[in-house]
């Protein structure tokens, strides 16, 4: 008789944001260098600024993992090659893992508070909530940037299957 080790949602959450980051990673690396001031919309986000959010967005976790959100109301300035941003991606990713890691099951599944409107408005979610939904942002945002990277003439990996460019 062999026992199994039953994964947890800990587990089952670093798991699937090791597998997002390399999914992440392939759309960055395709994106082209020179169309990082793409904007699509008077109303959208450079390029550039859509692809700092994927490292913004892990650095969620630090405020997650604390318990404490400190909302400035702007995003830093992006770095300004592509190599940067990626650099900054794989960094923040890294230090997301680690965070998440480190966290005991009682503080993964225990309550925080988190921004969730204008006016300072906040609820009292589970921690383990709060990191599936930026997970989710990030996924939200990847799909946004495949659009970019198609009107900036890049190619779209195979993502969760085939892509127009990418066919199996």
């Amino acid at each position: 008789m062999t026992t199994q080790t039953k994964a947890t949602e800990k587990d089952m959450f670093l798991m699937g944001a090791e597998r997002e980051f390399q999914t992440t990673l392939r759309a960055l690396e395709a994106y082209p260098e020179g169309k990082l001031d793409l904007r699509p919309a008077e109303k959208s986000m450079t390029a550039r600024e859509l692809i700092w959010m994927f490292s913004l967005g892990k650095g969620m976790t630090d405020a997650i993992v604390v318990g404490k959100f400190e909302m400035e109301g702007h995003m830093p300035p992006a770095p300004k090659t592509k190599a940067e941003l990626i650099e900054a991606f794989k960094q923040a990713h890294a230090k997301q893992i680690a965070a998440v890691r480190g966290l005991d099951e009682t503080a993964f599944n225990g309550t925080i508070e988190i921004p969730a409107g204008p006016g300072g408005k906040t609820a009292q979610v589970r921690r383990a909530d709060a990191l599936w939904m930026f997970a989710m942002d990030h996924t939200h945002h990847r799909g946004q940037l495949t659009v970019y990277l198609r009107m900036a003439g890049g190619k779209v990996p195979s993502i969760y299957g085939p892509s127009g460019d990418e066919p199996w």
